[in-house]
């Protein structure tokens, strides 16, 4: 019979709430089948754990006095530059700035030993921050310098706010070139020495929604070791892709755009990532629960990672290069977790970028939030742009500037 958010809720107050993670889910469904675990189950919860590069934070600092408006002026934080084109003294930073004395990749392959998301990692570990700012001085902000340390524990404000994370499945990315690559996928040996994925796959939140029928604009999720939301899709949102008969994408599909407070959050699960050759990024631990209302949505959750397919594909010059045309094969999950798939007709050593075992333990900790009570599932959520609703992401339309 079907269950609403509301009766659920009711459940997890009463602490009565059945509650498995996505693992125990998908065992439970195989043995006594999607009716049956429709019935008994109330929540499955879901983790993932992998360098999301789209993420940041924004902080208000405070005023000063005299006072000071940073908005039009620099501000770095640790030597890393942040935004400060909003207002007096809201600034944010992205995971992926880096200092402007850092090298980058004038020495190749660069080390970015540090940036934005060590920044992020230094300051909700309660580390103090060294921030420096300057500005051009009006009548109502007379000041033109600051300089001060701040501590996550003062500021007005600490907001993480990540434009894309949680990608629903991803590519493989293998090198065909003759060159050592590095990439955002990590570092990728010539003619296929090696195979790169990420994903938490039967465990990742958006794999075991695949139609967005629970998770939406408004779901109150883990973020970082504290709680945040789905604010909106993330960017480059992609529900069009080809699917497979169980609904799941076979390429990079759905993203989301999330929101959390902060100060409720812990370096262990937002951790500062230096990508050798690329940049630095933000490791980010998500964990979203998934209301199993039907037989069917319980059907979604029993996903496995042999069910999961991913793409193959050249990052030496097929991604790069934007070329059309096809992978160079799909592999599933299982596969994957082996540690070797195969490739043009060779075995290939496999490796993830995201740590499944993180994720585990990110799957755990929100099903004894949500079993202890201390968690309630978003009565109402707004629904994400689906398959049929003909979003599709669309490169830059290049054009001339005359």
């Amino acid at each position: 019979m079907p269950k609403t958010i509301q009766e659920i809720n009711e459940k997890i107050k009463k602490k009565s709430a059945v509650v498995l993670t996505a693992e125990e889910m998908t065992v439970l469904v195989r043995k006594e089948g999607k009716k049956s675990a429709a019935d008994k189950v109330d929540v499955v919860t879901t983790g993932t754990f992998g360098p999301m590069c789209s993420s940041g934070m924004y902080i208000n600092i405070g005023h000063s006095k005299p006072k000071i408006k940073i908005g039009g002026g620099t501000c770095t934080l640790n030597d890393v530059p942040a935004y400060a084109g909003w207002a007096a003294v809201d600034v944010y930073l992205g995971c992926t700035q880096v200092p402007e004395s850092d090298p980058l990749n004038k020495v190749y392959p660069g080390a970015f030993k540090y940036g934005g998301g060590h920044v992020i990692e230094d300051f909700v570990g309660g580390k103090d921050i060294r921030l420096k700012a300057s500005a051009y001085g009006t009548d109502c902000y007379p000041r033109k310098k600051l300089e001060t340390l701040i501590n996550i524990r003062d500021v007005n404000e600490a907001v993480l706010f990540n434009p894309r994370n949680v990608y629903q499945n991803y590519n493989v990315a293998v090198n065909l070139s003759d060159k050592v690559i590095y990439t955002y996928m990590g570092i990728l040996k010539p003619g296929v020495g090696n195979a790169n994925y990420c994903s938490a796959a039967g465990l990742s939140p958006l794999l075991n929604d695949p139609l967005y029928k629970t998770i939406g604009i408004g779901t109150r999720i883990f973020l970082g070791g504290g709680t945040g939301y789905v604010s909106w899709q993330g960017t480059q949102h992609n529900p069009s892709v080809k699917r497979k008969e169980n609904g799941v994408p076979q390429a990079p599909a759905g993203t989301l755009a999330l929101t959390g407070d902060l100060k409720q959050m812990k370096p262990e699960w937002l951790r500062g990532t230096s990508m050798i050759g690329y940049g630095t990024t933000l490791t980010v631990g998500v964990g979203i629960p998934i209301p199993i209302l039907n037989e069917e949505i319980a059907g979604f959750t029993a996903i496995a990672d042999e069910d999961i397919y991913a793409q193959i594909v050249d990052y030496s010059e097929a991604y790069p290069q934007a070329k059309p045309g096809p992978a160079l094969g799909e592999v599933n999950y299982a596969q994957l977790r082996s540690g070797q798939i195969t490739v043009q007709g060779r075995e290939v050593p496999t490796a993830s970028l995201s740590s499944y075992s993180k994720a585990q333990e990110i799957a755990e900790i929100l099903k004894e939030w949500i079993s202890k009570g201390e968690f309630l599932l978003t009565d109402f959520v707004a629904p994400l742009p689906g398959p049929d609703d003909g979003v599709v992401f669309k490169p830059v339309n290049e054009r001339p500037i005359d």
